[in-house]
């Protein structure tokens, strides 16, 4: 394993694909499917997550799902369809949580697929700080000393997570929890997302009807 210890920690990644772009407006169009460099964002991420020491990466998709499906053609990752995607970032969490559940991980980091600063290292550091403890942490990447995304979340908190509904993030399970977070800084990759078409645009993308 990365950190050469015989039994390191199983860590998923949860690629969160589902959303409906709403903040990009009358466009219609996906910021996953925007490209950078000639690769939909949703495909740059996975390959990021694929690119990484995580042991698997699941995906889940909801909005557009056949069109996000098919930019991930060829990858091996694994997709999970949240059929109510519609409620909230939260079912998609939920849905990616269940299925790393079953497949027995340790841990899952949570990242989202509209992140196109995020490099493989920069999970790797994340990894590697979890693995480094006893399994009882949260792990946050920080920029600039701001809290930001990815996020890892052991086990010992994926029922709670698995029971969120709505738009809500994993926040006040992690609050809740009272476990220490541990903080990794990361630069500004760890908070770059791109919500709008002026933030596809800014970050270097092209959008796609």
């Amino acid at each position: 394993m990365p950190d050469g210890r015989p039994c390191a920690s199983r860590v998923f990644v949860v690629l969160l694909a589902a959303g409906r772009s709403s903040r990009m407006g009358k466009t219609g169009a996906s910021k996953l499917l925007a490209e950078f460099d000639g690769i939909a964002l949703v495909r740059r991420s996975a390959q990021v997550a694929l690119g990484s020491t995580a042991d698997a990466v699941v995906v889940v998709t909801g909005h557009r799902r056949l069109e996000i499906e098919a930019a991930l053609e060829g990858m091996g990752i694994e997709s999970v369809d949240n059929p109510l995607y519609e409620s909230g970032m939260a079912t998609s969490l939920a849905a990616g949580v269940s299925r790393c559940r079953d497949r027995v991980a340790d841990a899952i980091l949570v990242m989202l697929a509209d992140m196109p600063g995020l490099i493989s290292d920069d999970l790797d550091q994340l990894i590697a700080a979890f693995r480094s403890t006893d399994g009882e942490v949260v792990v946050r990447a920080m920029g600039a000393g701001r809290p930001g995304n990815p996020v890892i979340i052991p086990k010992s908190l994926f029922e709670a997570v698995a029971q969120l509904e709505g738009d809500a993030g994993a926040r006040r399970v992690i609050e809740a929890s009272g476990l220490p977070v541990v903080q990794v800084e990361i630069g500004q990759a760890a908070l770059l997302d791109v919500d709008t078409p002026e933030a596809v645009r800014a970050a270097g993308g092209t959008l796609k009807a």
